[in-house]
């Protein structure tokens, strides 16, 4: 690594960290969470996500006999239906930087009885697979936490087939500047309360609120998949853009 790479910065949250410690402060945050993440997923939605995942879900269209690699994959909701629609002659892989959501992750498929899921602890900048293996990939609410995201976003369709789709849901903007004021205080008043009663940390999830505010909007995100070379991006906005599913063909 070089001089200047090792004195770049980049953003924790609100705070300007220097960009070799991001990987490493992020992975604290997850370690930390990872075992109530599912619930804290559910109190902090209200059980929305589980729609929003399901929208994920249906607008990847995945076929029985499909290759299909779920990023940041976590706990593992996507991979599970994922893992059930590709049937025995397909693959649907779980994939997380972070051990302990991994671990989480692998517990919860065996306890919804979905066995022969494989694993990888992988860097969605670099990830660890052959050009063109996956007809489908997803990244659920977690290209906001990764350092290089213009660098995850060409990893993702490099290994993607041609006419392969890849799928981000991740908060996004309010379209609404109403719905943005409540969403504000929501966030930073009760959230981290919340992260503080049940989860016993309330730091990580005032990041995680941070995080979402840092993560590039819906145009802008757009911009950068097709940068990336994704074309035929469309974006959905769901719950008044609180979260956004954009979606890009590798075509050629």
């Amino acid at each position: 690594m070089t001089s200047k790479e090792k004195s770049a910065t980049t953003h924790f949250g609100y705070e300007e960290v220097p960009v070799v410690e991001k990987q490493q402060r992020v992975a604290g945050v997850f370690t930390s969470v990872a075992s109530k993440y599912d619930l804290m997923n559910d109190l902090m939605s209200m059980g929305v996500h589980r729609l929003w995942k399901r929208f994920v879900i249906d607008l990847a269209g995945v076929r029985p006999g499909e290759r299909v690699l779920d990023v940041a994959g976590g706990t593992g909701d996507l991979t599970r239906e994922f893992a059930r629609a590709v049937g025995p002659t397909g693959l649907a892989v779980l994939s997380d930087i972070n051990a302990a959501m991994l671990g989480e992750g692998r517990r919860r498929l065996l306890d919804k009885g979905v066995v022969g899921v494989p694993l990888a602890q992988a860097n969605a900048e670099k990830l660890p697979f052959a050009d063109a293996s996956f007809d489908c990939i997803t990244i659920g609410f977690g290209l906001r936490n990764v350092t290089d995201k213009d660098a995850a976003l060409r990893s993702m369709k490099r290994c993607l087939k041609p006419g392969g789709r890849l799928l981000v849901l991740e908060f996004s903007k309010p379209l609404n500047a109403g719905l943005g004021k409540v969403y504000d205080q929501y966030s930073f008043k009760l959230l981290p309360m919340m992260g503080k009663l049940v989860a016993g940390d309330e730091a990580s999830y005032r990041y995680l609120a941070e995080s979402i505010r840092m993560h590039p909007d819906q145009e802008t995100l757009k911009g950068m998949m097709q940068s990336a070379g994704l074309e035929r991006v469309q974006v959905y906005n769901l719950t008044g853009g609180i979260v956004a599913v954009h979606r890009g063909f590798r075509l050629e």
